[in-house]
């Protein structure tokens, strides 16, 4: 980690950074990369995950994911959970962080819901767009890394996990593809925003270019 400056940011408001992309792409790997690089300069990253990361958001991310309750929930009703999880996790979590100047590292944000419910689940953007507004409010992320990965070194890695998958993950491949572009399309829209990584790279490339964007302004 040694491009990055041994100070934070003086702002008093923090730096939110949101990974994205499809199951498998490897956003856990660049997540801890970059949290443990931080910490090793003396930061304090918090990391969050969505759906989750309150109390109440974590019940939701079990009826999302794995409850047999969920297993019938349509696409409507899945937003508004995804929503709901999110916009607490906004009041009690991040902003409450970011006033502090901490830096705000989410697996996952709105982007997500965009091209999950938007996209693959065919919910118009203009609804995915309003109640992704309503949502976060003013808390949006200063950068976004999205890790792109063809579906099937996606699915061979996925193959190596020691759980069963769920409810998404179970999902059609024409869900799965319909996800990878969207995402790109949305990437296409926001270049100010989103950075496209290149997922199939070893990881350490792809932490290595993580790093020259973030210290190319952001840090």
């Amino acid at each position: 980690m040694n491009g990055l400056p041994m100070e934070t940011s003086t702002a008093s408001k923090g730096l939110f950074l949101t990974f994205e992309g499809s199951e498998g792409c490897g956003k856990s790997t660049q997540i801890h990369l970059l949290a443990e690089a931080l910490r090793s300069l003396g930061q304090d990253p918090l990391l969050v995950r969505e759906p989750g990361g309150t109390p109440s958001g974590e019940v939701i991310r079990h009826l999302l994911q794995h409850a047999p309750e969920g297993a019938a929930l349509t696409a409507e009703s899945e937003l508004l959970l995804f929503a709901a999880s999110r916009a607490q996790l906004v009041r009690e979590v991040i902003r409450p962080a970011l006033l502090a100047g901490r830096t705000v590292i989410s697996d996952r944000f709105f982007d997500s819901t965009t091209v999950y419910q938007g996209v693959a689940r065919k919910i118009p953007p203009e609804v995915t767009a309003r109640i992704n507004a309503f949502a976060v409010g003013v808390c949006l992320p200063d950068l976004t890394f999205l890790i792109d990965l063809d579906r099937a070194t996606a699915i061979e890695r996925m193959g190596g996990r020691n759980r069963d998958p769920d409810r998404i993950e179970r999902e059609s491949e024409a869900f799965f593809e319909a996800v990878r572009h969207g995402y790109l399309e949305l990437a296409a829209r926001e270049t100010q925003r989103i950075r496209v990584l290149d997922g199939a790279r070893p990881p350490e490339e792809i932490a290595a270019l993580i790093r020259a964007h973030l210290t190319s302004g952001y840090l």
